[in-house]
């Protein structure tokens, strides 16, 4: 009999089951070939960026550090695992490696808000073989993810200007909970001004920020017959909060308000309609008023708007920010026991060894990127993008503010070439790679 359990939202401390189940199949069957401890690198990468990404926003770092240095596995969730069955034949080292040890190794990675190309590791984990295995799950879900949303957001920010303010309303379709929060933050650490999730705003120490919905226009001209009675009752409680205005007749309500003198008028949010056109029309009537869009707004829309000259000062980002084609990030066995390893499948290839990436800068613009192996020597003008952060289990440093993110993800734009910048066929920045690594790959081809 199936029975309902509320809490599906796992504290950190019980996140260690948040896993595919074959990365215990697989723990379990190295522990049963006596290779469990034998230390293992895997690393995290795009094979290819997303149909016209010309980067990706590096996001979701903070949150995977946080699940490694809370990895433990308790009493009760080693019960149901062998109540499963499934384990029924493994070793009983096994068990007593789930019982004694969290995460033991050391992670490699590039800060968020860093802008990466393809094949290039967001993160790398040096860790005992088991240990790196099961990881993997939670990793690929925060940092995929934060990603995702992270470069959509800063995208925006790149075609809506420093000067319009970006509000993330996405928390209705985003796919879970637990994905609102985590894509209010990346929107935030993206360089948007403020989300609507109020949770999100509390954990992050932000201000939330929102308007009004049609019901509360509808249900109270439903009661009084007046749409301008809904706005005078939502300005007596909340004074100078923006007002919805295309419930029913846009211009008609944005000509009512500017003849109302009863109410100081601070912002209003159009929803629907030929947003262009109606931005003009308001603020002719309107000129003081800050005035908002929303409604499946994404880069292309912003892109549009601003080129009919519309008039907004700012955007309601929700569906199409918190949803969209996933960033499809790997998470592949590079190195076991100091012996590099490759992938070799058909449009799948990955690259062997422990790697870094040395990025080039002309003028402050990235030139170019350079993926080689880490026992290669940095060149003359070169910069190292991946930072150890985690050694023998213990994070080195504390969780960034949302400001040193964003503030990175302003200068990283900045720094993207212009045709990098485009949202329809941009130009990636070209990633050579190293000649050792090159050649260390044409080795082990089978």
């Amino acid at each position: 009999m199936l029975t309902f359990n509320p809490s599906l939202t796992p504290s950190l401390q019980e996140s260690s089951l948040l896993t595919d189940l074959y990365q215990l199949t697989m723990a379990a069957c190295y522990a049963g070939e006596g290779i469990a401890e034998k230390k293992a690198s895997f690393e995290l990468f795009v094979r290819r960026l997303p149909d016209n990404f010309g980067y990706l926003i590096a996001m979701g770092l903070a949150q995977g550090l946080q699940y490694l240095e809370n990895l433990r596995f308790s009493a009760e969730q080693i019960d149901y695992l062998q109540s499963t069955g499934i384990f029924d034949h493994v070793t009983p080292y096994f068990w007593s490696l789930l019982q004694n040890q969290g995460f033991t190794g050391d992670v490699w990675a590039v800060p968020e808000g860093i802008p990466i190309f393809a094949n290039e590791p967001l993160l790398r984990v040096e860790a005992p073989l088991w240990q790196a295995q099961i990881v993997e799950t939670y990793l690929l879900n925060t940092i995929n993810y934060q990603t995702l949303i992270a470069t959509r957001a800063a995208r925006m920010r790149d075609i809506a200007g420093e000067k319009a303010i970006l509000l993330e309303f996405g928390t209705r379709r985003a796919f879970s909970p637990q994905g609102a929060i985590w894509a209010a933050r990346a929107a935030l650490g993206a360089g948007f001004d403020a989300t609507s999730n109020v949770l999100a705003a509390k954990e992050l120490n932000q201000q939330p920020s929102g308007t009004m919905a049609h019901a509360l226009v509808m249900a109270i001209k439903g009661l009084s017959g007046s749409e301008d009675e809904a706005f005078m009752a939502f300005n007596r409680h909340f004074p100078g909060a923006t007002l919805l205005i295309d419930t029913y007749d846009t211009l008609a309500a944005a000509q009512r308000l500017a003849e109302n003198r009863e109410i100081e008028i601070k912002g209003v949010r159009v929803d629907s309609g030929d947003l262009g056109s109606l931005s003009q029309k308001v603020r002719s009537l309107l000129p003081k008023v800050n005035i908002f869009a929303s409604g499946d707004i994404d880069e292309w829309e912003l892109q549009r708007l601003r080129s009919e000259n519309a008039l907004f000062d700012g955007y309601g980002v929700g569906t199409r920010l918190v949803t969209g084609h996933p960033v499809n990030g790997v998470y592949k066995l590079v190195e076991i026991d100091n012996v590099p390893t490759m992938k070799q499948s058909s449009n799948k290839m990955t690259y062997p060894g422990r790697k870094q990436i040395f990025r080039r800068y002309n003028n402050g613009i990235i030139e170019s990127d350079r993926l080689a192996l880490i026992e290669e020597e940095i060149e003359s003008g070169e910069t190292p993008l991946l930072e150890l952060v985690i050694t023998e289990g213990n994070l080195l440093k504390e969780n960034e503010s949302l400001d040193t993110i964003r503030q990175r993800v302003q200068t990283s734009l900045k720094s993207l070439p212009e045709d990098t910048h485009k949202i329809t066929k941009p130009s990636p920045i070209q990633v050579n790679i190293s000649q050792p690594l090159e050649t260390l790959r044409q080795s082990l081809i089978v």
